[in-house]
Order: C-alpha cells, then sequence, then structure tokens
C-alpha cells in the first residue's frame, strides 16, 4: 500500500501528504475556482489530522483505510466528483468548470480557459478510463449504455447512517473524443446502478442526440415516476 510504512516514501506520514498533494492536484479539498459563487470546498484530510487524532507515528494504511474505498473523512461536491470524470475523459487534464462561455468585449481569464494538468502522470488516466468502459459493457453500468454512443463510467454507493444508502454514478461520451462527462449523486436511492446510472444516461443521450430513444423511454418514464423520499429516514414531525 502507497501509505504502508513499509513504502518508498518512508513513513506513513510522508506517504499520505503525497497521496494528499495529488488529490489537491485533481481539484479535490478547495474550490475549483468556478464562475459562480456558493462553491464548496469539501474535505481532504493531511497527516496532522491522524495525528492528532492517533498520536503522531501511531497511524498507517490500515487505521485509515476507509479512506481507500470512498469513505472515511474526505468530502468532496459533485461538482468535484463531475470534474474528475471530465479529467478522466480528457485522459489527464481539465478546465477550471464554469458557466459563462463568452463576454462581448472581453477577454475570459485565463484561470477559467486554460488546461490543467494534475501530478499523475496520464498514463493512469487511460487505464482508469479503459475500466470505465468495461463498466458499460460488461459490469455495473450496462444500463448506461446507448445505441452507437460508447460511454464510459462508474457506479458509487454511499453508506448513509441516517437511512438508506446513496446512489452515484459519474459516466463520458463518447469514450474517444468526449464531449460530455456527468455526475449523478441520488440521495436515499440505494445501489449506484439503480438510480444513478439511468439518470445519468438519460443525460449524457440528451445532450449527445437531442433525444431520448424509443427503446429507452421506458427508463426515462421510470426516473420521472420515481420516489426515493421514502428511504429518506427524515422522521415525521
Amino acid at each position: 500500500a502507497m501509505v504502508d510504512r513499509r513504502s518508498k516514501y518512508g513513513t506513513s506520514a510522508e506517504a499520505f501528504e503525497t497521496w494528499k498533494k495529488h488529490l489537491v492536484s485533481l481539484g479535490y479539498g478547495y474550490r475549483l475556482g468556478t464562475d459562480l459563487p456558493g462553491e464548496s470546498r469539501g474535505f481532504i484530510p493531511n497527516a496532522k489530522f491522524y495525528n492528532k487524532i492517533y498520536g503522531e507515528g501511531r497511524w498507517s494504511a490500515n487505521t485509515i483505510i476507509s479512506v481507500s474505498i470512498g469513505q472515511g473523512e474526505i468530502l468532496a461536491t459533485p461538482m468535484q466528483i463531475a470534474n474528475l470524470c471530465a479529467t478522466i475523459a480528457n485522459r489527464g487534464w481539465f478546465i477550471t468548470p464554469h458557466v459563462v462561455k463568452e463576454i462581448e468585449d472581453t477577454v475570459m481569464p485565463q484561470d477559467l480557459i486554460a488546461r490543467r494538468y494534475p501530478t499523475i502522470d496520464a498514463r493512469h488516466f487511460a487505464d482508469v478510463a479503459e475500466g470505465m468502459r468495461m463498466a458499460v459493457t460488461g459490469g455495473t453500468c450496462r444500463l448506461a449504455a446507448l445505441p452507437d454512443i460508447e460511454v464510459a463510467g462508474k457506479t458509487g454507493t454511499a453508506q448513509n447512517p441516517h437511512g438508506k444508502d446513496h446512489s452515484a454514478f459519474i459516466g463520458f461520451a463518447p469514450y474517444d473524443n468526449p464531449k460530455i462527462a456527468v455526475c449523478a449523486y441520488v440521495e436515499n436511492a440505494g445501489f449506484g446502478a439503480t438510480y444513478g446510472v439511468p439518470i445519468g444516461s438519460l443525460v449524457i443521450e440528451k445532450y449527445l442526440t437531442g433525444k431520448i430513444s424509443d427503446q429507452r423511454k421506458y427508463l426515462e418514464q421510470r426516473m420521472l415516476e420515481s420516489n426515493t423520499i421514502i428511504y429518506s429516514g427524515v422522521k415525521k414531525h
């Protein structure tokens, strides 16, 4: 494990700081800098955070193993997760998410239009993209498959101690020369394949083709008629 005491980075703390810096370069832990107000920064812990909890030199990979499976202390916004998907789709770079495309007689700020390159070698993104494509062709994202469009995706199920788990999905298309990256996060909707995948793939299809194909109309109708509030665990007053 990267954070193991025997790793090439020396101590678990030093290894974790290296990992954290890679995550920050992907746009996590701080505001991405979008042109919309109210953006949240999320949270990526550092070595000092765990030193305070467990004591310096008294924690290792096994202590914080929950971080590696997407739970634990990490907080990420849907925007940051969608941006990760765009980075994978681009095979190793992203542009700060923004709404305004151009302003008449004004030069767009460079920090909104320049490519940003994470500190992770681009070859790794190609491997992840291939895995996401395989998830659609024969894995948990099969429901995201579209006629004549190669979609890549990944499901997620976020644990929720207060009610039913949250359903998540990221996806992009087309696999080559991508045009759209999506993050679908549905509270209290269970497995990612149940609601996240259908909603995300419907957004992709509508964006790329302008319509929902006849063979997928049933899926659109199912999502429109679904009610996940009943699983929220919120008590009546």
